[in-house]
């Protein structure tokens, strides 16, 4: 239990008892937790903060002993709050871990070149080695071509995509398996909610999960700051002191995560509490199981060929191929299918670039070689 020491400087005799923090009653209180709307002091919220964070680490068994894990840092409040607190629960807690920033480069100007100098202070600041990895380097794009080429309202499918791989293939560079993100409360709510209104039944079930990995990959992912409000994580950095990016995403907004996210706004103004609710109704669902389709034997479970080919029957009736260890054709990525999700999206990226670049092209030839090809369309 968290006794908090007298605080001669703030004085609480001339204090109401309704002034007072609700868990030590021996400070004014500064603020109102959003979560539960419990009025108390600077200190008890650090302390309420970090246990809860320990808490979910602990009952979730996330870490063990001597796993080298990263931390994957954008520089936003969301990473920069989970780098700064992990370190400091690694060592409060003898958790055993040793910790590595893991940043991304989508290649967003004006937004991701500042995000990364904060980046690059944090691993000063908080003395942890830093690897960055960039879309260009991975994929030949950055974020900025391909909003160009796809469109906004796309922006987050790609991205999200890109950068899961992108994270596993720096975390494998790095010989870490296990990478943790800042996704907080509010974005495990609006993802559920966005499965909802998308009537994505097969990944509301898990969009709760607060340990996933991607399909084939040995790295896995999981949220210290699952039950961790958005809003407590801005006030924790802001008393803190911490230094992070606080300009959102140029995309976000236009996004589909962007609506959701507003709505998800309005109904905590009513409810404070429907974030969390939000979450544990979607960890308490469960579907209805799918039934079994008959296989012959041919078919049935895994079967090897001549080409060392493996084919898997799934519970949906969906076949998967594995090649070389499970493995994308395209790129070698670890991948449960003959081709990962990101060589697919990039297949589609591919066939439009030559259009976006004669598009773009605005010089004399440029706009011959595009008259050139409007001519052999048919309408």
């Amino acid at each position: 239990m968290f006794t908090p020491p007298s605080d001669p400087i703030n004085k609480t005799d001339n204090l109401k008892v309704s002034q007072l923090c609700e868990l030590c009653h021996s400070r004014k209180a500064i603020l109102k937790r959003p979560k539960n709307l419990m009025k108390i002091c600077k200190e008890c919220f650090y302390n309420v903060f970090e246990t809860e964070i320990h808490n979910t680490i602990t009952t979730n068994k996330l870490f063990y002993p001597g796993e080298r894990v990263a931390v994957g840092a954008s520089g936003g409040k969301d990473s920069t709050v989970l780098a700064y607190v992990l370190k400091k629960l690694n060592e409060d807690h003898n958790y055993g871990i040793k910790i590595t920033l893991l940043s991304i480069d989508e290649g967003i100007v004006g937004y991701r070149d500042d995000s990364l100098a904060t980046v690059k202070r944090n691993k000063e600041q908080y003395n942890l080695p830093l690897e960055i990895v960039s879309y260009r380097d991975l994929y030949n794009w950055t974020m900025d071509e391909i909003v160009a080429c796809a469109g906004v309202r796309s922006s987050c499918t790609y991205c999200g995509v890109f950068r899961r791989q992108a994270l596993d293939r720096g975390a494998m560079k790095l010989e870490i398996d296990h990478v943790v993100t800042g996704h907080n409360a509010d974005d495990m709510a609006e993802t559920v909610l966005m499965n909802i209104l998308r009537g994505d039944i097969n990944r509301l079930e898990k969009s709760t999960s607060i340990m996933t990995s991607s399909a084939g990959s040995p790295v896995k992912r999981s949220k210290p700051f699952k039950y961790s409000y958005q809003k407590e994580i801005v006030l924790y950095a802001h008393y803190k002191k911490l230094d992070y990016f606080s300009t959102e995403c140029t995309y976000a907004p236009e996004a589909f995560r962007g609506t959701a996210r507003e709505y998800m706004k309005s109904l905590e103004a009513i409810r404070p509490s429907c974030i969390i609710d939000i979450i544990h109704s979607g960890e308490n669902l469960v579907l209805k199981p799918k039934k079994e389709k008959k296989i012959t034997a041919k078919f049935k479970n895994i079967k090897k060929s001549e080409n060392n080919m493996e084919m898997e029957v799934k519970s949906n009736g969906t076949i998967s191929l594995f090649k070389d260890g499970n493995r994308c054709e395209r790129c070698g990525y670890l991948s449960s299918n003959k081709i990962c999700k990101a060589c697919i999206l990039l297949e589609g990226l591919e066939k439009n670039r030559p259009k976006m670049q004669l598009e773009n092209d605005t010089s004399t030839e440029g706009k011959a070689k595009l008259m050139r090809e409007l001519e052999k369309l048919s309408f």
